[in-house]
Order: C-alpha cells, then sequence, then structure tokens
C-alpha cells in the first residue's frame, strides 16, 4: 500500500510539473524565454526547438533576443515566430532576432487570467484523477483480501491528504501567476 501513495505522489508531482511549465509559456508583458518552448523551427527536416539551434538571451525587460549559431537559419527561426500563437512580430537585422513585447492592455490581462485558471483547473482535474486512481486500487486490494477495511480507510484518508496537498500547491502557483500578470 506505501507503493501505491508513493506512486501516487509521483504521479501528483508530474501533474504540478506540467501546470508549472505551462504557466511558463504564458507572455505577461515580461520578456521571458520560456514562451519559445513550444516553438520549433524545421532545421534539415527535423522539427527542433529554438534553444537548440540559438542563444536565446533578455537584454532588456521586454526585449528577447535569439542569436543563432548558423546565421543560415535566422529567416526559419522568424517564419515559426510568425506563424506560432504568441502574438509578436519578430524583428530581423540579418544577425539576431529580437521579439520586443509590448505591454498589455487591462482586457488583455484578464483574459490572459482566465486562461491561467483554466490551465490550473485542468492540473487539478488531473490530480483529481489520479486520486480517483488510487483509490480504485485501494478498493480492489480490499475485495482481494490484501489489505483490511481499516488498511483502505487509513490508505484514503493518506491519499486524500496529498490531493489536498498538491490543489493546494496548484492554486499558490496560479495565485503568483496571476499576481504576475496582474502587477505588470
Amino acid at each position: 500500500m506505501n507503493n501505491l501513495i508513493k506512486n501516487t505522489e509521483e504521479r501528483m508531482d508530474k501533474s504540478v510539473a506540467s501546470v508549472t511549465r505551462e504557466f511558463a509559456t504564458v507572455r505577461a508583458g515580461r520578456a521571458n524565454a520560456s514562451i519559445l518552448d513550444r516553438i520549433t523551427v524545421d532545421y534539415y527536416g527535423v522539427a527542433t526547438p529554438i534553444q537548440q539551434i540559438a542563444t536565446v538571451s533578455v537584454p532588456e525587460a521586454r526585449t528577447l533576443q535569439i542569436q543563432p549559431w548558423d546565421t543560415t537559419t535566422l529567416k526559419l527561426i522568424e517564419k515559426a515566430i510568425q506563424v506560432s500563437d504568441i502574438g509578436i512580430n519578430p524583428n530581423n537585422d540579418g544577425r539576431v532576432i529580437r521579439l520586443i513585447f509590448p505591454p498589455l492592455t487591462e482586457e488583455r490581462r484578464k483574459e490572459i487570467v482566465k486562461d491561467v485558471k483554466k490551465m490550473a483547473e485542468d492540473g487539478k482535474v488531473a490530480v483529481r484523477s489520479i486520486r480517483r486512481d488510487a483509490i480504485e486500487k485501494l478498493k480492489a486490494m480490499k475485495k482481494a483480501g490484501e489489505i483490511t477495511e481499516d488498511d483502505q480507510a487509513n490508505g484514503e484518508k493518506k491519499i486524500q491528504n496529498v490531493t489536498d496537498k498538491y490543489c493546494a500547491e496548484i492554486d499558490t502557483l496560479q495565485a503568483a501567476k496571476e499576481k504576475e500578470i496582474l502587477e505588470i
């Protein structure tokens, strides 16, 4: 039963890590290199993340600079950014690409906060789904006679405590991201 609880915790931890990665890709008005994580460039027939073919830096608070190691990839990177959903036009000067993040409007901030809330809720749904699977396994173990009714009740209580802990962690991440978006 301890393995089941440990496995459940590991799966929930991965769900929280996934939410954290999603939050990192949300544009909050500041330059953040992780916004490029989902963008890939067709580099010699292979979909390659920008960070693997260029140096990405933040020279100013609202500017992201992409300097490819092979200057022939400048046009490819520029095109990949243009067709992506980040909503920023790249400036290509022949050596580097600059992404200048415009200040967000109040309306756009509220839209982004709604997206963040949805991401957080999706994360909590995933955590609760993992809880449900674990409790079903406990019930199956009880039915098979592997554990007693008391063990099942204790296991369910531990799983619920773990679930509450990870849901609270997601709530904390959400609040921090919302604060970041609204304070800029």
